[in-house]
């Protein structure tokens, strides 16, 4: 199905979605990373497309989408897939995650707990660290434009050695400046740490154990240990785009967690 726009209705709603995998499937939310598209999510595809109806979005001014028009939060992202999912007549859905693709997702199990029936957050954090740098890439972005993050894009999200990088830096290469600065402020404001008891869904926490971002100590474990019976995996030889790096490990978590959690309606 080719990507297509989702009707406005929050400033930020994913504004290009496609959806994958049999009609009358359990519907799974893929989010993706900062500076990154839908295309993400493309090694775990196919997998998860043969048994579940497969929603991936775009964030604001990233993979084609529209830049955004004024500032928003990781609610208001979590706002807009929760408006989407309304619109796709989905009562309940799983979700996983990546990075800042994961900060929506637990702020959507926060705000909707009813409508996430499972989740799984990949190399991500209740809080990317002080507010100060991210606020400071934003300034650099709408300055120079990406191309300063975008070089040095593939240090921060692989382990050294790998040479599967440059389909995902073109990825950060190929985004609106605007678009990744405000999901930079959308970052430097999250911190949900204080409220992770709240996240009721069953819930995996995937990291990479090599991951630069988003370390799995003081990250990744402080999700597993705040949110009630959630499990941690920690991936060896991977950075903080585990997916692409150990794409069937995680494949695997995913349809793991998710085939023991949720069958979904209709499975």
């Amino acid at each position: 199905m080719t990507p297509r726009p989702a009707a406005s209705r929050s400033p930020g709603l994913p504004l290009r979605y496609r959806l994958d995998g049999p009609r009358d499937a359990p519907v799974l939310v893929l989010g993706p990373s900062l500076g990154t598209s839908m295309d993400l999510w493309l090694p775990q595809l196919p997998v998860l497309a043969a048994s579940w109806r497969v929603l991936r979005y775009d964030l604001p001014g990233h993979g084609g989408a529209p830049p955004p028009e004024g500032p928003f939060t990781v609610g208001d992202l979590a706002g807009g897939v929760l408006d989407l999912l309304d619109a796709l007549g989905a009562a309940e859905a799983g979700y996983a995650g990546v990075s800042l693709g994961g900060a929506v997702g637990t702020a959507l199990a926060l705000r909707a707990p009813g409508r996430v029936a499972s989740l799984v957050l990949c190399c991500t954090s209740p809080r990317f660290g002080d507010p100060e740098p991210w606020r400071e890439r934003a300034a650099l972005v709408r300055r120079e434009g990406v191309g300063p993050v975008a070089e040095t894009a593939a240090g921060r999200w692989f382990t050294p050695g790998f040479t599967g990088a440059a389909p995902y830096v073109a990825m950060l290469r190929g985004t609106d400046p605007e678009g990744y600065a405000a999901c930079c402020e959308a970052l430097a404001a999250f911190d949900v740490t204080a409220r992770l008891a709240g996240v009721v869904a069953p819930t995996l926490v995937v990291a990479g154990a090599r991951d630069r971002p988003t370390p799995p100590d003081g990250h990744a474990s402080r999700l597993a240990e705040g949110i009630p019976g959630a499990r941690l995996t920690v991936l060896a030889d991977a950075g903080h785009l585990a997916g692409v790096e150990r794409p069937d490990a995680v494949t695997e978590a995913i349809t793991e967690h998710l085939d023991r959690t949720w069958k979904g309606r209709g499975r």
